[in-house]
């Protein structure tokens, strides 16, 4: 019997606020971020994508993504907040997905740049559509959104073991 195909979807957090003195981890989304994210969420919608679980950095701005873009029709089975996808790079995002449960099929990782970007780089490998691929090599700016589908199972997740199916920017 063959693995269930999986999806690994990765989020950069939405247009945030920068104001001086205020810690980098409590920074806001603007009105423009939750705008963004709302769109995201009515593409992922539109899509028929709803993640099996959401790892999302326990940034501020990033929860406030994940929180617009359910106001914009996103749904998901779980949302887990884990610190290490906040300062942990790549390897807290492939350790994240790693240890999901293998029954889970999708999952949905809200982070930051460059994690986000290099995370699929890094699993891709430049495999994939071609509009996707030409659409990410743009840079992964906010509100940027790459869905990856996944060679077998969680726990085998490497470099090289995906390839890039969509990129989308959500703009509202």
């Amino acid at each position: 019997m063959s693995e269930p195909s999986r999806r690994l979807l990765l989020l950069r957090h939405s247009k945030a606020e920068h104001v001086f003195g205020k810690a980098d981890h409590e920074r806001e989304l603007t009105d423009r971020g939750h705008a963004d994210a709302r769109a995201i969420g009515e593409w992922l919608a539109a899509q028929g994508i709803e993640p099996d679980l959401v790892i999302c950095s326990t940034a501020t701005r990033t929860r406030q993504t994940w929180a617009s873009a359910q106001e914009g029709g996103a749904r998901a089975d779980a949302t887990a907040f884990e610190k290490g996808i906040y300062h942990g790079g790549v390897r807290a995002v492939m350790t994240a997905a790693q240890e999901a449960d293998p029954d889970l099929t999708t999952l949905l990782v809200v982070g930051h740049e460059p994690t986000m970007s290099a995370a699929t780089e890094i699993l891709t490998e430049g495999a994939g559509a071609a509009a996707a691929l030409a659409a990410s090599d743009r840079g992964f700016p906010t509100s940027g959104l790459a869905v990856l589908a996944v060679d077998g199972p969680w726990a085998r997740l490497a470099q090289g073991g995906a390839t890039l199916e969509e990129f989308v920017v959500g703009r509202g």
